[in-house]
């Protein structure tokens, strides 16, 4: 399935989401961020699909091939034309509507950083669950140095991520940071060889897929929701959360499967 400036295909749980603009670098316009909205949509609807991977694509330029993730906003598209406030507005919110539904789509969602995430793209990796990086991959937020600001929830994400003092570097400074140091500040889980990244990250994601949907559900939704809770609006909401797994089929497939040594087949339900 196609969504224009974005690929989509799903296979054995997973839906493989690949940014497709590799002429500009996947810098983003407002056609990706609502074809990336669509393709969520599509991955939301589709019972099958327990984890979503995004990725970006290769570049072929003067016969050499480069990966590129996403270079962020696509500044030469911007500076085409003159756009009024309320455009300005709607562009940014759209941007923002879009991380907000990586961030909440009720299955974990991995982002494989496969070469250079700036800006905005950066932006999308964080609203992610997961972020694996090529070893050469890198990731900034220039946005201070260029006299504009980050956006996409990241002075939500980052502190939360890697604390806040190495949040203020990152933003204050736009240091680059390239897959193995990312792994060491707890910004990015794991960082491989290029050739590797993809099918570390389908396997990974395979390995999600596999949980009990109901239940992973719950997992993001709990986690994402704790900080400012206190411990007993937390111990009251996971009892509620139990109660309702236990209401499932899966619940009672789990026990089996437990049972019978064998690995569950869940079904969402």
């Amino acid at each position: 399935m196609k969504h224009g400036t974005v690929l989509y295909s799903a296979h054995h749980g997973v839906a493989l989401l690949r940014l497709n603009r590799p002429e500009r670098m996947n810098a983003v316009i407002e056609e990706m961020y609502l074809d990336l909205q669509e393709a969520l949509d599509t991955a939301a609807a589709d019972p099958s699909v327990r984890a979503v991977v995004l990725t970006g694509s290769a570049r072929v330029k003067d016969g050499v091939t480069k990966e590129v993730f996403c270079a962020g906003a696509d500044l030469k598209h911007h500076a085409a034309g003159t756009r009024t406030k309320e455009e300005k507005r709607a562009y940014i919110l759209l941007a923002h509507e879009t991380t907000r539904r990586l961030h909440e789509l009720p299955r974990p969602v991995i982002a494989a950083v496969n070469g250079p995430a700036r800006g905005a793209g950066a932006e999308m990796a964080l609203a992610c669950d997961f972020l694996l990086m090529a070893d050469e991959a890198t990731l900034a937020f220039p946005e201070v140095g260029l006299g504009t600001f980050v956006g996409g929830g990241s002075t939500y994400h980052l502190p939360r991520i890697v604390g806040l003092l190495r949040a203020k570097e990152l933003l204050y400074t736009g240091r680059v940071v390239e897959g193995r140091a990312a792994v060491e500040m707890g910004l990015a889980l794991r960082s491989l060889p290029a050739e590797k990244l993809l099918d570390a990250a389908l396997a990974f994601a395979e390995e999600l897929a596999a949980k009990a949907p109901v239940s992973m559900a719950f997992a993001k939704d709990h986690l994402q929701r704790s900080a400012g809770r206190d411990l007993a609006t937390v111990l009251r909401l996971e009892a509620e959360a139990i109660l309702a797994c236990m209401e499932t089929a899966d619940w009672h497939e789990g026990l089996r499967a437990f049972a019978e040594k064998r690995r569950p087949e869940y079904r969402g339900k």
